[in-house]
């Protein structure tokens, strides 16, 4: 019997907190001499009284949480925070004319999507503006958290390439006790947020926008707050945003152990050195692309243009500072393979991740190898260190979902009368909670244009891309529900 109890005194826990944060918006439209000061309280307040009422109803239930109940505080968890994120954007009149709107801008945050259905984010208050970024730097930290901490803890196909015979954080753990790993990820979290707010303010960002922008990069959300996201700021502020993208795509334990000086710790991760190859390749790939189909453009910014599309799309931040989908086909087709490429397990980047992607590709190379040596004993081996045939079973399994899921994504909204180019662009950026995409979701467009049905349809993909897909899909299992 699933604890349902235990379900919503955490939701309501959840919900406190929420508003908590929401509040923080309330004085800083204030403080801008912003219209939506009384709106943002109000939201603020009640979404913090509801939770406080179901809290004062459910605090005396059976703290226990079993698996089920974790599958179902995970998914409800992003769910909720959704729903009632969205209530500030409706409230205040700003730029948001429905609910489906709202709600498919605030789980675009806290899924850490950044496909927005705005267009005009210059005109929306600074509070409303806050709440935007926010909800994605809360939700970057979330995944986080819940990747390294919860996850493993509830067995969930995929991540348990850090707790099975790979090495990596999990097993080692930053401290024996999960509060007080949780606690180290927010710390280096704020840090790193905290580093890139101070060097874009010096390099000529307002504070407000230093800080909406490093919220946002650090999360790999990609909400910027203007409507042509980076392409106006200077090449240093790019540069330092595309720093800060590769950093959030990188393991947050790894960075742990890199301020602790353990350099060596990092470089033997096998994870980490693929990364960089794979964005140090296809920087290259691309901007000798742009240097050969526009000579007048110069190298130096065909380069910038190229690193920062190549990290932007494969961390899944979403930030442009460029129209891509003029340049050449080649460029566009290796940003549209770059989709499902995804960061590092345990970043804040989505999608299928490099560690997946290593390990299919060396079980496919060895598969050649075992056809011409069938009674060879070769593992796949990570790190040196051979990996257990159950965590390449799980990780094909999520790899085939999460293709089966992409096609079927595309036909449906192919069927909303989008072409193939477009339909492939919309499923592949919200499915792997990049943003941007090709075609009528290109990094100039937005999602405005989307019927009701296809909001919402794309804000599903969003959600159980975010966590990673069977997180959400194990919900609609029959079995899961009975005793």
């Amino acid at each position: 019997m699933v604890n349902l109890k235990v379900v919503a005194f955490i939701l309501s826990v959840l919900l406190m907190i929420e508003g908590a944060f929401m509040l923080m918006s309330a004085p800083l439209s204030l403080a801008y001499g912003d219209l939506d000061t009384i709106p943002i309280l109000l939201a603020a307040l009640g979404t913090t009284l509801i939770g406080f009422i179901l809290w004062l109803i459910f605090r005396k239930c059976n703290k226990t949480i079993g698996k089920r109940e974790g599958y179902i505080i995970v998914s409800l968890g992003w769910i909720v925070f959704s729903l009632f994120g969205a209530i500030p954007f409706i409230v205040s009149g700003q730029g948001i004319p429905n609910y489906t709107d709202a709600f498919f801008e605030t789980i675009s945050g806290f899924t850490t999507t950044g496909a927005s259905v705005l267009k005009d984010i210059e005109s929306m208050s600074h509070g409303l503006l806050f709440w935007r970024s926010l909800t994605q730097w809360l939700g970057g930290m979330g995944i986080i958290v819940l990747s390294l901490v919860i996850l493993p803890v509830l067995g969930i196909g995929g991540m348990q390439l850090f707790v099975a015979e790979v090495p990596g954080p999990v097993p080692d753990k930053l401290h024996p006790r999960i509060n007080e790993t949780a606690k180290r990820l927010w710390g280096i979290y704020v840090i790193f947020t905290l580093a890139e707010v101070i060097l874009l303010w010096l390099g000529g960002m307002t504070l407000f926008d230093a800080v909406n922008h490093s919220f946002t990069t650090l999360a790999t959300g990609g909400y910027s707050t203007r409507q042509s996201s980076i392409i106006d700021f200077s090449p240093y502020i790019q540069y330092v945003i595309t720093l800060f993208m590769i950093i959030a795509g990188i393991n947050f334990s790894l960075s742990y152990f890199a301020m602790h000086l353990r350099f060596n710790r990092v470089w033997k991760n096998e994870e980490f050195r693929s990364y960089l190859s794979f964005i140090g390749v296809f920087t290259l790939v691309v901007t000798l692309i742009l240097v050969f189909n526009n000579r007048e453009q110069g190298l130096e910014k065909s380069f910038r243009d190229s690193i920062f599309q190549v990290v932007s799309i494969m961390t899944t931040t979403g930030f442009a500072t460029a129209n891509y989908i003029k340049w050449a086909s080649p460029a566009i087709v290796i940003l549209v393979v770059l989709m499902f490429f995804g960061g590092s397990a345990g970043s804040t980047g989505g999608s299928i991740k490099i560690i997946r992607v290593i390990l299919i590709l060396k079980n496919g190379f060895l598969e050649l190898k075992r056809l011409i040596h069938p009674n060879a004993i070769v593992p796949v081996r990570i790190d040196r260190e051979a990996v257990h045939p159950t965590v390449i079973t799980n990780v094909l399994a999520f790899v085939t979902v999460y293709i089966m899921v992409f096609v079927i994504g595309v036909i449906v909204i192919s069927f909303q009368g989008y072409d193939l180019q477009s339909s492939i662009g919309a499923v592949a950026a919200t499915l792997g909670n990049i943003g941007p995409g090709v075609g009528a979701v290109g990094p100039m467009e937005n999602y405005a244009h989307f019927s009701v049905f296809g909001k919402w349809f794309l804000s599903f993909l969003m959600l159980i891309g975010r966590l990673e897909l069977f997180t959400v899909l194990v919900l609609f299992s029959r079995s899961f529900w009975k005793n």
